[in-house]
């Protein structure tokens, strides 16, 4: 007993050299050696050494140091310790976790178990220790949190067998361990505001601060425990429950942030995991339903958007992964839609953007044709493609029919809003706009304004292929009504800019319609001669403007009458372009094509200042228009 003392005497003396940065160098590299020697040496003594020096009695910097020892013993020399040692060393830690535990220290020990066996010998002690006080069930709380984490994070001293028999071990505790962690929420939440209610605010953080490290301990396990067992213990219900508080929900967020994406498993579980994944939409969808319902009527400050900013990432994880698990009731999958719809619509940017990510691959899922599965001798499966793909279909098509003409034509005009960067608005349509914030260089985390653009374009040609007649109605009429108030608009540069985006929307809308892979792409189809007589009626009503008469926002400190042709015959060319022979005989026939060259040889005969200069104009390309009818 006393050579341990004077081991650890001299060990102290050792770490006091090496930080304190006015010993001299051969001293220090003096003490570093010793040190080494006593890591490197007899394990026993290691322990016994270290063991010492953890004690309160020393100062933080020695315990630090000797904290650190135990750690190496446990990650790389515990093998050389027998099974009596190895328990001997665990239950002293558990004790000495009750001994350091002080409101004013930070100190917690890391300890690795050594097999099932060790496990359970000393859970007991455990349970005991986090019924003393909030301090201790904190301390609890982490070493049920570091556990897990080992598994999740890379170790070299715990790979393969010994990862494995770890995770198996904590695989058959969670009977325990799940349970103690919903009694150690549901105790200290309680106590928390019980204490806060009687004004003792000290005690009242300590229970506060076990509730969040229990949070994070849940959070460990929320990634690979199986999600009908944190259902069962009541984890999924106790975070849940968090949610309504200000103090703990955005630690809750991240146990649901983990979960929502989880992937059904193939095996007899399933069922219970759609029970347990319903409950979790649930949970999303009456926080989503209370946050829209108050955005909607009054303003919300930045830390509730920051809290919906959680709940949209996890419904839209939920939506993209495991929709299947509430799309059997038609009344629970229509207010999800909806709710998705009203992020989708938010005002503000960060919750769109994070609903249009949802829609696109809802939108990519129900469009996209079936894959045949072909065998290595090159053999189409039938029987395995009429099963399942016919399957596929049919759950595909119910949950189409709940994306109704109401909410394509929603998607559509935010779609159409927000193809706009908020630099290139005018103030006085800016302010039209109301709250509502486009795309601005001031935010980041998003990417690049043309992602952006090409993710809203990209939902706009799958709108389109869904609702044709919709989307074709909507952008003509989109078009028709900018250009008609631009003559009224007190800075037309600025207003064109809606024009120019409107552009690429019409593109998209006329290719998805016309590409021939859906169903109406037959010549003789009523729809397809439905959207023919649609866009020839776009193309009449712009044919029918004076585009060489000054009202057309005529600038004469800007180039507006010359940019807004630009913009109308862009129109002409990229539906001429996409539809190809599909429209242009119903122009022919029509009139409409007399009406172009007409128009096309108006411009002609302007000034030549009065043109756009440059081989790209696009009015030298009406006349060639016209000639392919002729």
């Amino acid at each position: 007993m006393e050579e341990s003392a004077n081991i650890a005497n001299n060990v102290a003396r050792a770490i006091t050299a090496v930080i304190d940065w006015s010993s001299p160098p051969d001293a220090r590299k003096a003490a570093v050696s010793f040190l080494e020697s006593v890591k490197s040496g007899d394990v026993r003594t290691l322990a016994s050494t270290s063991f010492i020096l953890v004690k309160k009695e020393w100062s933080s910097e020695i315990r630090l140091h000797a904290f650190k020892l135990l750690q190496h013993l446990v990650r790389l020399r515990w093998e050389e310790l027998g099974l009596v040692e190895q328990r001997n060393f665990a239950n002293l830690a558990v004790d000495l976790m009750s001994e350091v535990a002080d409101p004013c220290e930070e100190w917690a020990l890391k300890i690795r178990r050594e097999g099932l066996s060790l496990w359970q010998e000393l859970f007991p002690s455990l349970v005991s220790l986090s019924n003393n006080g909030p301090i201790k069930a904190e301390l609890v709380s982490m070493m049920l949190r570091w556990l897990p984490e080992d598994i999740t994070v890379h170790n070299e001293d715990l790979e393969g067998d010994r990862r494995r028999i770890l995770l198996r071990g904590l695989t058959q505790s969670l009977p325990e361990i799940l349970p103690l962690l919903y009694t150690l929420l549901e105790r200290h939440f309680g106590a928390a505001l019980n204490e806060a209610v009687r004004q003792q605010l000290d005690i009242a953080k300590q229970h506060a601060a076990t509730v969040t490290s229990t949070l994070n301990a849940i959070t460990a396990y929320a990634e690979w425990a199986p999600l009908p067992d944190l259902a069962k213990y009541g984890i999924i219900h106790g975070c849940g429950f968090l949610l309504s508080s200000p103090d703990f929900r955005l630690h809750a967020c991240e146990f649901f942030k983990l979960v929502s994406p989880r992937k059904r498993p193939a095996d007899e579980s399933a069922s219970e995991f759609d029970s347990a994944m319903g409950n979790i939409f649930q949970i999303m969808m009456n926080v989503s339903r209370d946050f829209l319902y108050k955005s909607s009527s009054s303003a919300v400050d930045d830390g509730e958007v920051e809290f919906a900013e959680y709940i949209c990432e996890s419904m839209v994880s939920l939506g993209s992964t495991n929709l299947q698990c509430i799309s059997v009731d038609g009344n629970i999958l229509s207010v999800y839609l909806h709710q998705m719809l009203g992020y989708f619509q938010h005002f503000r940017l960060a919750l769109h953007f994070q609903a249009l990510l949802f829609w696109l691959a809802l939108m990519r899922d129900l469009l996209s044709k079936p894959r045949v599965a072909v065998h290595a001798t090159g053999d189409v499966s039938v029987n395995s493609l009429n099963s399942t793909s016919g399957q596929a279909d049919n759950e595909k098509k119910k949950i189409l029919s709940f994306v109704s003409d109401d909410m394509c034509s929603a998607i559509l005009d935010i779609c159409f809003q927000r193809l706009l960067r908020k630099e290139k608005l005018s103030a006085e349509t800016a302010l039209s706009l109301g709250p509502l914030e486009l795309w601005s260089d001031d935010f980041e985390g998003k990417g690049e304004f043309s992602q952006y653009r090409s993710r809203l374009l990209e939902l706009i040609r799958f709108i389109s292929n869904h609702k044709p007649l919709m989307a074709a109605t909507k952008v003509s009429e989109r078009i028709v009504v900018i250009v008609k108030s631009l003559p009224s608009s007190s800075t037309p540069a600025k207003d064109l800019a809606i024009l120019e985006s409107m552009q690429l929307a019409l593109e998209n809308v006329v290719v998805a319609v016309f590409d021939g892979s859906n169903e109406f792409g037959g010549s003789t189809s009523e729809v397809h001669l439905a959207l023919c007589r649609i866009f020839e009626g776009l193309l009449q009503e712009l044919l029918t403007l004076k585009w060489t008469a000054p009202m057309l926002v005529e600038d004469p400190s800007t180039n507006s009458a010359r940019h807004a042709r630009l913009q109308i015959c862009t129109s002409f060319i990229r539906i001429a372009k996409a539809a190809d022979k599909s429209l242009l005989p119903h122009m022919k026939h029509s009139g409409s094509m007399q009406l172009l060259a007409d128009r096309a040889l108006a411009i002609c005969k302007l000034p030549q200042q009065e043109k756009l200069s440059g081989p790209a104009d696009p009015v030298t390309h009406l006349i060639p228009l016209h000639s392919r009818l002729i």
